[in-house]
């Protein structure tokens, strides 16, 4: 079975790493250096997603190659393929946070139908390329995650009761209006995450919320980075209205893939559904924000 490393260490935390890893429009832009091509049935991946390539061997002879994506985590991306010339396909991206930033492990690996004499033609013919995909795409991620760094962020609520979860019909802009979303919105300057929650669902919804942790990755967007936060009605906090939006709603889990979501917030309901089927319980890797979740 050929197998494919390529490292490298990227100055930012792993769940922004893994947002920008989940960008396509990044991919796709490290692979058509040298003319191959790609599509998606989404710009940011998630558990599920197809993704289609075209695999340029040589200058008259390409390779069709169908990934889905099966995991999407802070930890790892991991797709597969199991139809087409290179079938048994599997690429996984490891992030492993160290004291100098994410160390990203891009691991590339199939089985050839032809046998040995099959992964010897592999071998010789994909090497180089798949090689130079790998270092490509991780140039431009450390790029990408040099930009953001600094950049601006976006706080999104899901706001949880019951196992059901408050979403909120926008307004504007004409383009997104009708659409459903997480409330919430940018954190100002000198403006904690958690701060930038509690003020954010008092100002759109009218109520007070005990901020329970982060969960998913980082998701970049045109206005910065959007971070998708846990929260709870606060104690005799009044029901919540639209006070900018035209309609609120609960829904339950099993609802969530039919809902017209605003495409960026698609991107986080793997984790959504996770949460919803654990209604007292605060994502493992924050358990910390118990303990500062107070009310507005």
């Amino acid at each position: 079975m050929p197998v494919f490393r390529s490292t490298a260490l990227i100055q930012a935390p792993p769940r922004t790493v893994a947002g920008l890893l989940r960008d396509t429009e990044l991919t796709e832009a490290a692979l058509r250096r040298d003319g191959h091509r790609l599509d998606a049935d989404a710009r940011l991946l998630a558990p599920g997603s197809e993704v289609r390539l075209s695999v340029r061997l040589l200058p008259a002879l390409s390779v069709p190659v169908r990934l889905v994506v099966e995991a999407v985590s802070e930890q790892e991306l991991t797709a597969v393929s199991t139809a087409g010339p290179l079938r048994w396909l599997r690429h996984r991206l490891t992030l492993t946070p160290t004291g100098a930033g994410t160390l990203v492990l891009d691991e590339l690996a199939w089985t050839s139908p032809y046998g040995p004499l099959g992964r010897a033609v592999d071998l010789a013919l994909l090497r180089r390329l798949v090689l130079r995909a790998q270092a490509a795409r991780l140039a431009l991620l450390a790029t990408r995650a040099a930009a953001v760094a600094d950049g601006p962020v976006v706080v999104a609520t899901a706001v949880r009761r019951d196992g059901r979860l408050l979403i909120a019909q926008r307004t504007r802009p004409p383009a997104l209006a009708g659409r459903w979303e997480l409330p919430g919105g940018r954190v100002e300057p000198g403006e904690s995450e958690p701060a930038a929650v509690r003020r954010e669902c008092r100002e759109e919804l009218g109520v007070s919320v005990l901020v329970r942790g982060r969960i998913g990755t980082d998701l970049p967007m045109a206005a910065g980075l959007l971070r998708v936060h846990l929260a709870e009605l606060a104690p005799d906090t009044p029901e919540p209205r639209p006070l900018e939006h035209a309609e609120l709603r609960w829904v339950g889990p099993d609802e969530l893939a039919e809902i017209d979501w605003v495409d960026v917030d698609r991107a986080v309901l793997a984790d959504l559904v996770t949460q919803l089927g654990r209604p007292n319980a605060a994502p493992a890797s924050d358990r910390a924000a118990e303990m500062t979740g107070d009310a507005v």
